[in-house]
């Protein structure tokens, strides 16, 4: 099924509790967003999880939906709250919102991409900021509750895999002796969104794979695993952040030669994932 906010991707019959989620992987950008953007399209890019619907588009396979976004990260992070809406871009938000990740300017409309440039100047009406979230956000995240609102009414319990990836480095302060970083990073935000048992099948499905895991450290989770994470009803969320060295040529935001290798790669975990929520 597409839609205008999403694509939603789905197996024959869905033998899992397992669902699985790429919000920032959309790439639909209108020409009326770049003409207004002071950014070239590739520096745009930055802030997207390039391909990353792609890496895990043998889900359906394994019997388990995607949920994918179609609007750009730079245009509305799916993974912010709604009301994360950010006064130096928009006119008529109150100033008096003490929020890091808004005054650091990643708020659910974003003021510059990931490398730190602004992605427009001057500001937008509140009207402008509103149509956005009509057009994009909401029916985003109306579809993925209905989603697992179905599957855990159909299991009993539901499990959701929120796909992402991360920049290059980002993991280089955790390097071991043997100066190796994780490739892999897992988040559950310290235990919040996602039982620990559940936690560790899933590590264990990367290692054995032969990826380098660390688990909440740099990343934990956001907006979405804040949301949607309930263990104590039987409804867990966890994170999934992929080193982007992995597969692509960054600057470029294009596939590099790896890119093949890993999806290979990654089809077996997600098998054994999948297998995790039968």
């Amino acid at each position: 099924m597409i839609d205008e906010c999403y694509i939603l991707k789905e197996p024959e019959v869905q033998t899992t509790s397992m669902v699985f989620n790429s919000p920032h992987s959309g790439r639909s950008y209108s020409e009326s967003f770049l003409k207004n953007s002071l950014l070239k399209k590739p520096e745009i890019r930055a802030s997207e999880d390039a391909y990353v619907d792609d890496l895990f588009s043998s889900v359906t396979e394994f019997g388990a939906p995607l949920l994918t976004a179609v609007a750009p990260r730079a245009f509305v992070d799916l993974n912010r709250q709604a009301d994360e809406l950010d006064s130096a871009i928009i006119h008529g938000v109150n100033k008096n919102i003490l929020n890091s990740r808004v005054l650091s300017g990643l708020g659910v409309i974003p003021r510059i991409v990931s490398k730190g440039n602004n992605i427009q100047s001057g500001k937008m009406t509140i009207e402008q900021a509103n149509l956005r979230l009509d057009k994009s956000y909401f029916p985003y995240h109306y579809k993925l509750k209905k989603l697992l609102d179905q599957t855990k009414l159909e299991f009993g319990k539901v499990i959701l895999i929120d796909c992402h990836s991360m920049p290059m480095r980002s993991t280089h302060s955790l390097r071991s002796s043997d100066g190796k970083s994780p490739n892999i990073v897992l988040g559950n935000r310290f235990g919040s969104s996602c039982s620990s048992d559940i936690m560790e099948q899933i590590k264990s499905s990367f290692e054995d794979a032969g990826f380098r895991v660390s688990q909440n450290i740099p990343f934990s989770g956001a907006y979405i695993l804040k949301n949607y994470g309930r263990p104590s009803i039987n409804q867990h969320a966890i994170q999934i952040e992929i080193d982007r060295g992995l597969y692509l040529n960054e600057k470029l935001v294009e596939k590099s030669d790896k890119y093949y290798d890993l999806k290979y790669k990654l089809k077996t975990v997600i098998r054994d994932i999948v297998s995790i929520g039968k």
